[in-house]
């Protein structure tokens, strides 16, 4: 009922998941990954026990396979089961039990695993392998996403399309492993739910620019250079979130209040009134930035915004 990929990146140590069914929500259970351990992929007629039992095996040291294999012994029902992981060496095993409804298979390649199992036809798997290895070079997301697409145009899920998931984490473990859960991302109930994924993937570059802004400190600055570089990286950051934020001005709202920091009236004006075209609330969200130290009361900024 779902075609998935579980891969370890060799020139960034990242490793990933990916999947695509016709189920509601396949990402909530067939996804599992853990910085710097490994990822699991669990599906056909899912035992999820198999993801956090397969970290947990892989976290004190075992190899993918050393994880698996007792873990498909002990499955009375492993005939119906297919798994795949990988490990934070890149080392891979995979389960497609004899009984998983067809077309069902698998390929594995170096550090990477392509499953599937009632698919159209026979070369779904194949299909995928070969395009996460003509992407080599392209981000990790990327390549899964690659095999995920080959999959659809191969015919894909004999059923039809539902969900899809991306669950991508760091090479280094990490004592706060959601440090390093770089992409999680669902597509929960959608008629073209690959599409929607990688517009998720999109929008997420986008905000992580405007989140490098909220986490660099210059907002909370008591004062800032009006031609300092800490001020022009800040708003290059915002301007290619407000790039992949199409509809959607609060980079452009939040630069404005940058320029308000640094004395830049006028430019702080024109952004804000380009904000406050989508939004018409944004200038009397101002004062409250006043009452949480980000600008001063005597901020020029704070003529006209209705809300001082």
């Amino acid at each position: 009922m779902t075609y998935s990929i579980v891969a370890r990146d060799a020139e960034t140590g990242e490793i990933g998941a990916a999947v695509q069914s016709h189920y509601f929500g396949a990402g909530s259970v067939v996804l599992w990954a853990e910085a710097g351990v490994g990822a699991v992929a669990t599906q056909s007629i899912v035992e999820l026990s198999y993801g956090p039992l397969g970290l947990d095996r892989m976290r004190d040291g075992d190899s993918a396979g050393a994880a698996l294999d007792p873990l498909v012994a002990a499955d009375p029902m492993s005939v119906v089961r297919q798994v795949a992981m990988v490990d934070a060496g890149g080392q891979v095993a995979v389960h497609t039990g004899p009984a998983c409804v067809g077309r069902a298979g698998h390929v594995v390649g170096d550090a990477v695993s392509t499953q599937a199992n009632m698919m159209e036809r026979d070369t779904v798997w194949g299909a995928m392998h070969d395009a996460y290895e003509s992407a080599a070079g392209e981000p990790l997301p990327d390549r899964l996403l690659a095999a995920l697409d080959a999959a659809e145009a191969e015919g894909g899920d004999i059923r039809g399309r539902q969900s899809a998931a991306l669950l991508v984490v760091s090479g280094e473990r990490s004592a706060a492993p959601w440090d390093g859960r770089l992409v999680d991302l669902r597509v929960d109930d959608h008629p073209d739910p690959l599409v929607e994924l990688r517009r998720l993937l999109e929008t997420k570059g986008a905000v992580d620019h405007l989140a490098k802004v909220f986490g660099g400190g210059l907002l909370f600055a008591p004062a800032i250079d009006p031609d300092g570089p800490e001020l022009r990286s800040a708003l290059d950051s915002l301007d290619q979130a407000q790039r992949g934020l199409v509809g959607n001005h609060e980079p452009t709202f939040w630069s404005a209040v940058l320029f308000a920091k640094a004395g830049r009236i006028e430019e702080a004006s024109e952004r804000l009134a380009i904000a406050s075209g989508s939004n018409a609330r944004w200038p009397a969200f101002l004062p409250r930035l006043v009452d949480a130290g980000v600008l001063a009361p005597d901020s020029e900024i704070l003529d006209g915004s209705g809300g001082a």
